[in-house]
This record gives structure tokens, sequence and C-alpha cells, in this order.
């Protein structure tokens, strides 16, 4: 089965290429923005804010399409909407018309951002959107337009996702841990951390049940949530990495964090103060279970403290 990799030097694109189950699964082919990849290694070129993914796709010719790339600058995207929708809408549809027209699968993964943040329960698959700013706007677009191209395809949407590589919050929490002595964290939005790799493991496991068959249920396509399990605040979160940080010495001392609200924290964009997804239905059909969000950030602080070989 050919492969095709979009956003392989992303958060979660480079988490699929260093996992190596896609490799182990088919005939992968990765791709870039730039043609390379962070080690230097050569990428197909693939820009979605620009022409030309028709070509690039016709060359490829994959059975299997999966979409890691995203315009993920939240507060620019309020300055940058056409160009967001570009990238998270409108190149989503051309890869979902291109697929349909090939018998190929998108796997594309969209946002809690697409919800307005107001519920107190988990959020269900088929909850009212309603996302409060243009990145939210700009992924709900991209679902309705893969949606709409008639594709085979899986949308997962996840939240609050986070690396050992990358610009994320843990990173930026072990940086600003390690310069200062407090940090003020906003308390009073919620959601579930969830590491890329518990996002690549969801999507092989997912992938392996439809390439199993093909003619998988129209259950197992769709959309879907691929989140941890559990809910925290961000400044829940903040404490939790320094516990695990700090036990395993990555930080000498634990800072102390201050709660404040989203009001004392303004940004151009506004976010959601409820980022909670249900994630039942992807576990009963695709048959995982998925950790809680605790269990997640200590494997990832385990990697990042672990030797590096030389």
């Amino acid at each position: 089965m050919k492969i095709l990799l979009l956003g392989a030097n992303g958060q979660l694109g480079r988490s699929f290429v260093e996992d190596g189950g896609l490799a182990a699964r088919g005939e992968l082919v990765v791709a870039t923005r730039e043609g390379t990849l962070w080690d230097g290694e050569r990428a197909e070129v693939a820009d979605l804010a620009a022409p030309g993914l028709d070509a690039l796709l016709n060359r490829v010719q994959p059975k299997l399409i999966i979409n890691a790339a995203a315009y993920t600058a939240v507060d620019r995207a309020e300055h940058e909407e056409p160009l967001a929708t570009r990238v998270n809408g409108e190149a989503v549809g051309e890869l979902g018309a291109w697929a349909a027209a090939h018998g190929a699968l998108v796997l594309h993964y969209s946002t809690d951002y697409v919800f307005d943040g107001g519920a107190r329960v988990p959020y269900p698959v088929d909850a009212p959107t309603g996302p409060l700013g243009a990145y939210g706007r700009s992924k709900l677009a991209g679902e309705a337009a893969l949606r709409a191209s008639g594709a085979d395809h899986l949308i997962l949407r996840t939240a609050w996702v986070y690396a050992p590589h990358g610009h994320n919050f843990l990173r930026t929490m072990l940086r600003l841990g390690a310069e200062r002595d407090e940090l003020r964290v906003v308390a009073d939005q919620y959601g579930a951390p969830t590491s890329t790799a518990l996002i690549v493991r969801g999507s092989l496991v997912a992938l392996d049940r439809w390439q199993a068959d093909p003619t998988a249920p129209q259950a197992l396509l769709g959309t879907h949530h691929l989140v941890a399990s559990g809910h925290t605040s961000w400044h829940g979160f903040a404490n939790a990495i320094f516990d695990e940080a700090h036990v395993r010495g990555l930080i000498a001392n634990k800072p102390r964090v201050v709660p404040i609200g989203t009001a004392d924290f303004p940004t151009p964009a506004r976010r959601p103060l409820w980022s909670v997804l249900d994630n039942g239905g992807f576990e009963r059909h695709v048959g995982i279970a998925l950790p809680g969000w605790r269990e997640g950030l200590r494997e990832i602080v385990n990697l990042l403290a672990k030797p590096k070989e030389i």
C-alpha cells in the first residue's frame, strides 16, 4: 500500500515518522513544505497554501493520504484567516476530491476549537459546532470540505497536543520552569492533554482495521474524537509537568504555579473554556482503550529524561 504523509515536520508528522509504524504498513512517502525533514533527509514538497497538490498526488498515487499538515498559529489566524482557510479548509477539500476519484482513504486531523467551549460535559462527536475564532472556523471548513468530497475518510479531532519535540505547552513549561521561581497559568480552561504518541498509536489501530477490511462500516469511517482520557486545566497540567520533571531530574526545583483566569491572560483569539472531547466512540468502534492524560505525560517525560545516544 502506498502511503502519503503530509506535514512530516510537524509535531504529529514527525512522531509518525519516528514511530516507524507507517513504514511497516506500506510504502511510505513523506512530504513537507520545505522538501526536507528535520534531520536533513529529503522529502517531497507539499505546501498546502499553494496550488499543485494534484501533481504530487498523481505522481505518488497513494492509497492512503494522512494529512498531518495544518495552519496552527491560533492567534495569528485572526489576521490571516484567508491563509488559514486555504490550508485547513480548501486544501483538505482538494485532497478529498482526488481521493474520491482514485479510491483512496484520507486520514485528517481536526480540533476541539470547532466547539465554543460552553459545555460542561465531554463533547460527543455530533455536538453542535460553533468555533470562536478564525482557526476553529478554518478547521471546521476542512471537515466540511472532506465530507462533501465523497472520499472515504477518517476525521480525528484531538486537543491540547504535545510532543517531546516542536513548540508546545509541555516544552514551554519545562523551559520556563528551569528559568523562573513562579509562573502564572490559566486555570479556567479545561481539556485532555494528548501526546502525539497516543494519537499515532490510536491512528495506526484504526488504519489496521480499515486495511483489514477496506469496506469497513461507516461506524469506523467518519468523525471520531482521539484524545487522552480524563481532563485537567492548564494550571493542573503545568503542576503535573513539574512534578514529573522534578522526579526525573529534568528541573532542579519546581516553580510555584499561580492560577489565573482567562481574562488575566488576554490573547487575540478566544479560546474555548471547555475542550473536553468524548472519546468513547473511538474506543468502541476502533477497539482500543485510551489511557489517562497523566499516563501519557509520564511516558513523554520519561522519554525526555533518557540519556541521549551519542
